[in-house]
């Protein structure tokens, strides 16, 4: 045995001398280096590699400027990133890129379209309107020759690979391009395929048979000339549209009634009469979205009462809520009080349940016909809590309290346990009474903690979209407005309705909303925010 633990202590490594060591520690911070380099690689690739589709699908639909944006950015993210030096600018991209884009972009892009006539009918630039117009009102040419057509598709865009029965050239296009020479695979004289594009089967033109048939490819970059239509995907025929086109005069003629259409600078080619020709296209219209939203009396009545119900609506939700969680945070305070936890439990189970769900139950026990409410609790009766505007707005806060007061609790019983039992006792010793003692000692110093959460809760029920439009939908709406609003609407879910409901959706005005809504909330922080600071003294 003493054999053995000698052979075992000669097998001993012996010990690194302090070069070994160092050498040992370069060689792993090299291998650490190492592999947070491959790590920098993979990640950047990926970015790298998504910023190159961008730039190739933007190359095909000529968006220049973007496109230019996008090269630009994947340069200096790439250059930040391999350099030795930018360490602080390593941090800070990622925020300033998000930041930029859902912030400075999105709202930057909502003030321009508020400033220009974008909505139904008003969607596209001059040229696409033009084209539509013309594929609108076209007419087949009784002596049309027959053309080959093959269905060709490119990122989800329907084209047709023409064969000229003339020459035998082939040709490619568009709802949006004309018909442009192109090389292509010919089998019996009849071009079949084409590089960059898939051949549709005749199974899948017979099962895309609406959109083939809505193809209208213009023959030429003149839209007088006509364009091609196929009805089953494999032979295509001229027709001619019913309207002309002047590109010098800038107007419009119905060639069967004679009737001229000009461009008077609204977006529209539009008759002596007053007549337009829908689609338009979208132009800049400057304040006239803002002006329109507060000078047009069928707009401008709903627009205040909107308003006034979204003021009413977040101050007296606020106000509820934070007095009710207030008050049961007080409750809880009582040192007597036997099953807290249980209690607790109880009380926050309103906010651990998604709030687009609860208002979903919520507006089925209110259905006037069948809800629990009128049918169990009230034994028939038929209280309209959705359906009276009143009423509806009752039911509206009574909804939101159930939903917002739970989490008012949370923070003011964490804000209460804050304070020093000190500061009670020395109000007992100097003879004030409890209600004394809450009102100008606790209540100022919790506003002190909860007075931010406050503002943010104001903020969030200003805009509290999921709540309307689950619970109310809006309703019920005004009778006398032009624009789909209710009694219940938030200006959040009124600019919803003129943007995505209906069949005019204005987005123009939507986004003039929009920005109006923003200036109100900033300029209600803002001052909040200051008043605030009076509090922090007593801290």
């Amino acid at each position: 045995m003493t054999d053995t633990l000698s052979t075992a202590t000669d097998e001993k490594a012996p010990p690194q001398t302090p070069r070994q060591r160092s050498a040992a520690r370069m060689a792993d911070a090299a291998g650490g280096r190492l592999r947070w380099l491959v790590l920098k690689i993979v990640l950047l690739a990926i970015v790298d590699a998504v910023a190159l589709y961008a730039v190739f699908v933007l190359f095909l639909h000529n968006e220049w400027l973007v496109l230019t944006l996008v090269t630009a950015v994947t340069i200096l993210v790439n250059w930040i990133y391999f350099s030795r030096k930018k360490i602080p600018a390593k941090y800070l991209t990622p925020g300033v890129i998000l930041l930029v884009v859902f912030q400075i972009f999105t709202l930057s892009y909502t003030a321009y379209i508020g400033l220009t006539n974008y909505g139904t009918g008003h969607n596209g630039t001059k040229d696409q309107a033009v084209a539509s117009l013309m594929r609108s009102s076209l007419v087949r040419v009784e002596d049309s020759p027959t053309f080959d057509v093959t269905v060709v598709e490119r990122f989800n865009e329907l084209g047709l690979l023409v064969t000229d029965p003339t020459d035998g050239e082939a040709s490619l296009g568009t709802n949006l391009q004309p018909l442009e020479p192109v090389d292509a695979t010919m089998e019996g004289g009849k071009a079949v395929a084409v590089d960059g594009w898939t051949t549709l089967s005749f199974a899948d033109v017979l099962s895309r048979s609406n959109e083939v048939e809505e193809l209208a490819v213009a023959y030429s970059d003149d839209p007088n000339d006509g364009a091609l239509r196929t009805q089953d995907g494999q032979k295509g025929y001229l027709y001619i549209s019913t309207l002309e086109y002047d590109s010098a005069a800038d107007t419009m003629t119905d060639t069967t009634t004679g009737t001229v259409y000009s461009d008077t600078g609204e977006g529209a080619f539009t008759s002596e009469s007053g007549e337009q020709l829908l689609p338009g296209w979208q132009v800049f219209v400057g304040f006239d979205n803002f002006v329109r939203a507060l000078t047009d009396t069928a707009i401008r009545g709903p627009l205040l009462a909107v308003t006034a119900w979204t003021f009413v609506f977040a101050i007296v939700s606020v106000a509820t809520t934070f007095f009710l969680g207030l008050l049961l945070a007080m409750l809880f305070q009582n040192k007597r009080m036997r099953f807290k936890n249980g209690y607790r439990i109880m009380l926050i189970l309103p906010y651990a349940f998604p709030a687009f769900l609860s208002a979903l139950i919520w507006a089925g026990m209110m259905n006037k016909s069948f809800g629990f409410i009128n049918q169990v609790l009230l034994g028939g009766a038929e209280i309209g809590w959705l359906t009276d505007p009143w009423i509806a707005k009752f039911s509206v806060l009574l909804v939101n309290l159930w939903l917002g007061f739970p989490y008012m609790f949370l923070v003011c019983m964490g804000a209460l346990q804050g304070i020093p039992e000190e500061v009670n006792e020395a109000g007992v010793m100097d003879g004030a009474s409890p209600w004394q003692i809450f009102r100008r000692i606790k209540l100022p110093l919790l506003l002190v903690t909860v007075a931010p959460l406050l503002i943010a809760s104001f903020a969030f029920n200003f805009n509290n979209f999921n709540l309307i439009y689950m619970l109310t939908g809006g309703g019920p709406r005004f009778e006398d407005a032009t624009i789909p609003a209710g009694h219940t609407d938030l200006l959040i879910s009124m600019v919803y309705k003129v943007a995505f409901t209906g069949q005019n959706r204005d987005y123009g005005l939507a986004s003039a909303f929009t920005i109006l809504i923003f200036i109100v909330v900033a300029v209600i922080a803002v001052i909040s925010f200051r008043k605030t600071k009076a509090l922090e003294e007593l801290n």
